[in-house]
């Protein structure tokens, strides 16, 4: 782990000291709200109904900007690896898997309710709870001992109380308790039941992962933030099968490497950190955790976490199924129960965070310039192209043509709905990183502009070689 991405006690986890604070890329919330409203990166859901809590619509930006996060995992996880093969498991499962993996008795937080308003709030996000230990979330007299309040409106609290994440449905025509089934709460567990048939036909050795990406649901008592908390959401998740005796080096591989790709697309060193866990929140089947954590505008929060789950889940499933999962190594004629080290994140989490660190405004000739600098691999759009003169048909035809070249590789767009330096505008506050100008020059000497969005320079090119010089720049930019 280097100097600059230090771990943290739990503690520290939301203190924020003015010495050492980077702060956040954006100060309030609502810039970023609003602007993914207004340019179309994320909808309220069901709005016109008056929204549903904590669901979220990706816009057709946000869309493109998740899909390329995605992509990006999943090239760094998969594509580039001989070690990790992918999976899509379903949403619904056995229930009896979520008995078996402790999800059904320990997959909860602790909730308070107000005696006046009736909110209910998780105990430990409230103010005042930062040093909160495991032990406070289960002592009945916590709420008196620290103080706390209702932040709504002052009101008594009540004991906290254990809280299951999980949502129910129905899987058949009745309602009844045997047809009991539930919305997953995390992508792992279907990784963990597949692991045989992984290892089977894949003909991996240990060590090897298996990488998903698929939508979890949590029944959360406050969800918030925008996307960062939400009932239903998009999970990157990775487990990597090991040797028990290696696993913790294994783990001590993995942690650093994914701190390493936030950073590769372009997210503010100081702004990340790692936070273990300490022995009192571990969670059930964990022998370690450490979270990457990034300074938001409402303080350090999880990322992405790596964590040891040992052989709790293979082990568990094991004895409960009546199947042999264990590993047969022929070099040393052993057999044994694989230990997992797992990268669990969240792509809407990510997305946001990457929305966030891109935001910045200038001061251009006097005027504010919003700008996303989002990286290239990660924008929606990679090039625009504008005419300067949208009522010359020859220069109108000719964007056309450019842009439909360019779209047999990247996302392109045309834009003639404004002068030319409010198109550049537009272009950078949604993240596109260059634009093409075809100008009246341009039906002369069949050159364009190339304009870089960072650095705000021109370059003057052969049109019929615009394809290949964004290529050349993607394929520079690429981590």
């Amino acid at each position: 782990m280097s100097d600059t991405a230090p771990t943290v006690s739990k503690h520290a986890r939301d203190v924020l000291d003015p010495l050492t604070d980077p702060g956040p890329a954006v100060a309030e919330l609502d810039t970023i709200v609003g602007l993914s409203k207004r340019r179309g990166f994320i909808y309220p859901s069901s709005e016109i109904y008056g929204g549903i809590n904590a669901v979220w619509d990706y816009g057709p930006l946000g869309v493109e900007l998740k899909n390329n996060v995605k992509r990006a995992w999943w090239r760094a996880m998969v594509q580039e690896r001989d070690d990790i093969v992918g999976l899509d498991s379903g949403i619904l499962m056995a229930p009896q898997i979520w008995v078996t993996s402790g999800h059904v008795a320990e997959f909860s937080d602790p909730l308070v309710e107000c005696a006046d308003c009736r909110r209910r709030y998780r105990l430990d996000e409230l103010p005042g709870t930062e040093s909160i230990t495991q032990a406070d979330t289960v002592d009945p007299t916590v709420i008196d001992r620290l103080g706390l309040v209702c932040p709504a409106d002052g009101g008594r609290l009540s004991a906290p109380r254990r809280f299951n994440l999980m949502l129910k449905t129905f899987l058949g025509p009745v309602e009844e308790e045997a047809a009991v089934v539930y919305l997953r709460p995390e992508t792992a567990q279907g990784i963990y039941v597949n692991f045989r048939n992984v290892k089977e036909t894949s003909r991996k050795k240990i060590p090897f992962g298996i990488a998903q990406v698929g939508k979890a649901f949590r029944n959360e008592i406050s969800p918030g933030n925008f996307v960062f908390r939400m009932r239903e959401f998009e999970q990157m998740e990775m487990q990597y099968f090991v040797h028990p005796d290696r696993a913790a080096e294994h783990f001590d591989e993995w942690l650093p490497r994914r701190r390493a790709w936030y950073e590769a697309y372009g997210v503010t060193p100081a702004r990340l950190r790692t936070r273990q866990h300490a022995p009192d929140e571990l969670a059930h089947y964990a022998k370690k955790a450490v979270d990457v954590e990034y300074r938001f505008p409402f303080g350090w929060k999880e990322l992405e976490g790596v964590h040891n789950r040992g052989d709790w889940d293979l082990g568990r499933h094991m004895e409960a199924s009546g199947e042999n999962l264990e590993y047969f190594d022929p070099a040393t004629e052993e057999h044994f129960i694989p230990w997992i080290v797992e990268t669990s994140a969240g792509a809407d989490r990510a997305a946001f965070t990457f929305l966030l660190d891109a935001y910045r405004e200038e001061e251009v000739r006097g005027e504010k310039r919003v700008v996303l600098g989002l990286h290239p691999e990660l924008a929606p759009y990679k090039v625009a192209v504008l005419p300067l003169l949208k009522k010359r048909p020859e220069i109108v035809e000719m964007c056309h043509r450019i842009k439909a070249d360019l779209q047999r590789d990247v996302m392109a767009v045309y834009d003639d709905t404004a002068a030319i330096g409010k198109l550049y505008r537009r272009q950078d506050e949604i993240g596109t990183p260059w634009c093409v100008t075809v100008d009246v020059d341009s039906l002369e000497d069949g050159a364009v502009t190339i304009r870089d969005r960072d650095a705000m320079t021109q370059e003057r090119v052969s049109a019929d070689r615009v394809r290949e010089v964004i290529a050349d720049r993607m394929r520079a930019a690429r981590p």
